[in-house]
């Protein structure tokens, strides 16, 4: 009989482990890898001709992670009513409309206060002018915060079980571990799985670039 007990505690001890295995294992597979989006402006090419000169085209510097995305030579400053920030990074490739996209606390800054959008939703956003080598444009609008949103290849999307529109929450590690809810989920063939929030919520999580959120389905707006 303890002959027979030790060896069903065996086997019991050896399926937890088993099973513990697969659980870290699916955890892993729900890792998100993070992109902290610092203050850039993506430009339009009547805004790069008046910026930077008649002819002028975006200077390739350094591939982003999403396809076909880059961060270009070029730079702008941003003046608002309140102050001036120089070196914001000009985004490439050429958008059909120039978007800037700041945080709060740039905002604060600037003394300008740029709604919280989806990126494209520029209709009726904040004003700001933006100068650089070669002249300046003052948007009536264009400025704003990004929400934070999750890019999903359409595989991930399967794998996760999300669509395109929906909104989930993240749980972020660490020592200011936290939820962060209301997070929309971008889903295209060209996307590449990646967490993009600011640095202001950065700041807050104490998260940077390359570190790991997981996901937890959260279908609120």
């Amino acid at each position: 009989m303890i002959v027979e007990k030790n060896i069903l505690d065996e086997v019991v001890k050896q399926v937890m482990q088993a099973l513990e295995k697969t659980q870290s294992l699916a955890q892993g597979n729900k890792a998100i890898p993070v992109g902290v989006s610092n203050r850039h402006i993506h430009l339009s090419a009547e805004h790069i001709e008046i910026l930077f000169g008649a002819g002028h085209t975006l200077t390739r510097q350094k591939d982003l992670k999403q396809v076909g995305e880059f961060a270009a030579a070029e730079t702008i400053t941003m003046v608002g009513p309140k102050g001036v920030i120089r070196g914001v990074r000009v985004l490439g490739p050429v958008r059909k409309r120039t978007q800037a996209e700041i945080s709060r606390t740039d905002g604060f800054s600037l003394g300008v206060v740029p709604p919280l959008r989806d990126s494209g939703d520029i209709e009726q956003s904040a004003s700001v002018t933006i100068v650089g080598t070669q002249g300046s444009v003052t948007l009536t609008e264009g400025l704003i915060c990004a929400t934070r949103h999750i890019h999903m290849h359409t595989d991930d999307a399967r794998h996760f079980g999300v669509s395109d529109g929906e909104h989930v929450a993240v749980e972020t590690g660490g020592t200011r571990a936290t939820t962060l809810k209301n997070v929309l989920v971008r889903v295209h063939s060209d996307f590449r799985l990646e967490f993009h929030i600011d640095t202001d919520e950065a700041n807050a999580t104490g998260l940077k670039s390359g570190d790991v959120v997981t996901l937890e389905q959260c279908r609120e707006v």
